[in-house]
């Protein structure tokens, strides 16, 4: 164990991992992550200084300040209008992230809605797609397993390089989580973790059950993530009915939305929670044209 004394920075730097120790990720280089399989408990992000970088005690070796860049540049926003056809998606965000693995192009999030569909991952069991008619399935590389996209959902594809972050998949799922929490809390929605079960919860009290408000699914490739977040913010909730979500048993747990819970938000109010989390937990950014 690590003493309490030893601490990272874990806003712009993660830190690196530790072959054999549980939160290693050394071996997954260029491999899909699929972060339904992984556990994430790193202990919570402390209060800190406005502009300050989120910390957490890390576990396992721990590189010094002084191997890492002292400063990140900005992170690329970019807010896609409309519906965004998912395999153009996909194919743009790949290109971006070789570029970011290659010739250091910039990191982005990028923000946007698909058309109704239903996407596999990489954990996807046939049995999970209840209604295979219903709408257009899409397989892909993201971890996890079945889930809806469509409008009223806004889906984050992160693209970040863990080369320069740390090589930590299972503290930069936690610090996704973080970010989708911290949105949440800007609403008054108090959400949260849950052993194992990645994503991110809430408590229905009213009906006695815990309900899914926000999914991840992310890919690493050259220790860059693409692939990313969403957050149901006034989906159609009965395209669920047609998947187990997440493989995730239906009849115990559920899947709702900020409309559902009772707060009939503007997609773009949520994209400036979402834009002021993000930069809580991980720093800068900048916006970008479409």
């Amino acid at each position: 164990m690590i003493g309490a004394r030893h601490h990272a920075h874990l806003s712009r730097v993660f830190r690196s991992p530790v072959r054999g120790h549980p939160g290693s990720t050394g071996a997954g280089l260029g491999k899909r992550i699929g972060v339904d399989a992984i556990m994430t408990k790193p202990p919570p992000v402390r209060s800190r200084q406005p502009g300050a970088p989120a910390r957490a005690h890390a576990g396992g070796d721990i590189v010094s300040e002084g191997d890492r860049p002292a400063v990140m540049p900005p992170v690329e926003w970019r807010v896609t209008p409309g519906l965004t056809p998912y395999a153009d998606a996909v194919a743009e965000m790949e290109t971006h992230a070789e570029a970011v693995a290659k010739s250091g192009a910039g990191e982005r999030v990028w923000l946007l809605e698909h058309p109704a569909l239903y996407t596999a991952g990489t954990s996807a069991r046939a049995e999970d797609l209840r209604a295979p008619e219903a709408l257009p399935v899409h397989t892909t590389g993201r971890g996890g397993q079945y889930t809806y996209h469509g409008p009223g959902q806004r889906i984050a594809y992160v693209i970040l390089d863990l080369n320069r972050r740390g090589r930590d998949v299972r503290q930069f799922v936690w610090l996704l989580e973080e970010w989708l929490i911290r949105t949440l809390a800007a609403f008054n929605v108090r959400a949260g973790r849950r052993d194992g079960r990645v994503g991110v919860w809430v408590t229905r009290k009213e009906i006695g059950r815990e309900d899914k408000i926000a999914a991840i699914g992310i890919r690493v490739r050259q220790w860059v993530s693409f692939h990313g977040v969403s957050l149901n913010v006034e989906p159609e909730l009965a395209h669920y009915d047609g998947i187990v979500p997440c493989g995730i048993d239906p009849a115990a747990f559920g899947v709702t939305s900020l409309v559902d819970l009772g707060l009939p938000l503007a997609m773009h109010d949520v994209d400036i929670a979402l834009r002021a989390a993000f930069e809580e937990v991980f720093g800068p950014t900048v916006e970008v044209a479409e």
